[in-house]
């Protein structure tokens, strides 16, 4: 049978989250819309014949980044090869871009041979959600903030613009969207959202270490009691180590942050929270 690539449908991208589910990387309930939105023909398939055998996602942002994940071959298929096609085909797309991943550690050399540089890791704290939370006037709902300020605040932490992205993700069902003002300014904001187990964090930015723990005691206060969240955390800010470390989170994984490109000169001592692996 033939071998074929070419980007995926609406409905396909649904069946590239179902199979990130299978590998154990626990996607959102409600992920796919926004994935989608981010850059409609940026998700690829591999297909033998009829059958959905591989998948990729090498997604353009603005003019000059890309971002690529969801790298899967069908287990009964791997080893024929089918893997490197689509990979090469993902490094096609986004050919002129810095591309940036989020890979597991054990796959750090194979990343190296086309050309990524490993930039830090990005640490999966494990806790429990159901904590009390003093009130706190400053902490108002994201939505209740025009999108232009959002998107002005989000800005210098991403590589380019992600726009389309961020209206979806700001928005998701099933989750929580805060913001944090100071001096009647946005200072940071956070994302609550509802996965196949438990809640993730992300993305979660703020002005200082203050700010973000007020703003990750609002979030965590909104889960009932023991319910599972995680926190992923970049490890060049000490500071959101710490306040992991802080409300009795553990490590569960980590993943290698790496470009093609020089790294990108992100506000990191105000990242506390990355926004998805899939997709950075």
């Amino acid at each position: 049978m033939t071998y074929t690539i070419r980007s995926m449908s609406r409905k396909e991208v649904d069946i590239a989250v179902e199979w990130a589910a299978r590998e154990g990387w626990n996607p959102g309930l409600h992920d796919a819309a926004c994935f989608h939105a981010a850059d409609p023909e940026g998700f690829l398939v591999g297909m033998l014949g009829d059958e959905l055998v591989a998948t990729i996602s090498a997604v353009k942002y603005g003019a000059g980044f890309g971002f690529m994940g969801f790298y899967i071959v069908r287990p009964e298929h791997r080893g024929n090869g089918y893997g490197m096609q689509i990979w090469n085909a993902a490094m096609q797309r986004l050919r002129g871009r810095n591309i940036g991943l989020d890979g597991v550690v054990a796959q750090q050399d194979n990343y190296r041979k086309s050309g990524f540089k490993l930039a830090y890791r990005n640490i999966r704290y494990q806790g429990a959600g159901g904590k009390h939370a003093a009130p706190d006037e400053r902490i108002v709902p994201l939505s209740s903030l025009p999108f232009a300020k959002l998107r002005a605040y989000d800005q210098p932490f991403f590589p380019d613009s992600r726009e389309n992205f961020l209206r979806c993700w700001s928005q998701l069902p099933d989750s929580t969207a805060l913001c944090i003002l100071h001096q009647g300014k946005l200072a940071g904001y956070g994302v609550l959202r509802a996965c196949r187990s438990g809640h993730k964090i992300g993305p979660m930015f703020a002005d200082d270490a203050e700010l973000a723990e007020a703003l990750f005691v609002a979030l965590q206060a909104r889960m009932p009691q023991d319910a599972t969240i995680f926190l992923d955390t970049p490890e060049t800010n000490p500071a959101a180590i710490a306040l992991a470390q802080r409300h009795g989170m553990t490590v569960s994984f980590e993943t290698a942050r790496m470009y093609t490109g020089n790294f990108p000169e992100l506000p990191m001592l105000r990242m506390f929270g990355v926004t998805t692996f899939e997709l950075g």
